[in-house]
């Protein structure tokens, strides 16, 4: 029986565009921008900032000497959270609504500077914030670990006190639903196109 759903944030709740924020470094004057971002994950101090290996100060001098004299780390900061588009209305309302039913939870491979902006805001946009909508929340650089790493989901199930075998996990990447499987999580993919609401239906019922 399903008491739980945990979800992903990036291509599940909120839409997102790599080639954005390529292209935004890449105006920037970052040397091979594309070559830090993966299909689902980062690379270099990218990665280090999602798994809180780095503090995000860090993190902007490790990017600086790879970008023009003077870049301020505003415009970094703008840069990168390019890769957001934003949180449709319909996915917070359908949020709500299943937490009427089911204890409703986050797990994000994500950073503390679009955490504490972009991320915030697009919450908050139909007037909750991100803890009405969620019964709990797991970060990456909080949990000092990245999906699909197994660290990071013993990590949620320990912090959330959910029962993996009774929590229904949605993602976009089969990596990560294939290493939450193995600990015996129920798993949903959400590929593009689809809504996880409609997924939720189909898997249910």
């Amino acid at each position: 029986m399903i008491k739980n759903l945990l979800f992903d944030l990036g291509g599940v709740i909120m839409d997102i565009r790599k080639e954005r924020c390529v292209e935004a470094f890449e105006a920037l004057g970052l040397k091979d921008a594309s070559g830090y971002f993966g299909e689902f994950s980062q690379q270099g101090p990218f990665m280090a900032l999602e798994r809180g290996d780095i503090s995000v100060a860090e993190f902007h001098e490790a990017l600086r000497p790879n970008l023009p004299a003077g870049t301020s780390d505003e415009a970094i900061d703008a840069a990168f959270c390019r890769f957001l588009i934003g949180i449709p209305a319909h996915r917070l309302r359908a949020l709500e609504e299943l937490k009427a039913k089911y204890n409703v939870y986050l797990l994000s491979n994500t950073n503390p500077i679009m955490w504490d902006s972009t991320i915030r805001t697009e919450f908050e946009k139909d007037g909750h914030d991100r803890e009405y909508y969620f019964d709990g929340m797991v970060t990456s650089f909080e949990a000092n670990s990245l999906k699909p790493e197994e660290k990071i989901f013993r990590y949620t199930a320990d912090t959330l006190g959910i029962d993996p075998a009774e929590t229904l996990f949605f993602d976009d990447s089969q990596a990560n639903l294939d290493a939450a499987a193995k600990l015996g999580f129920k798993t949903a993919l959400v590929a593009p196109g689809t809504e996880f609401v409609d997924i939720l239906h189909n898997t249910v019922e």
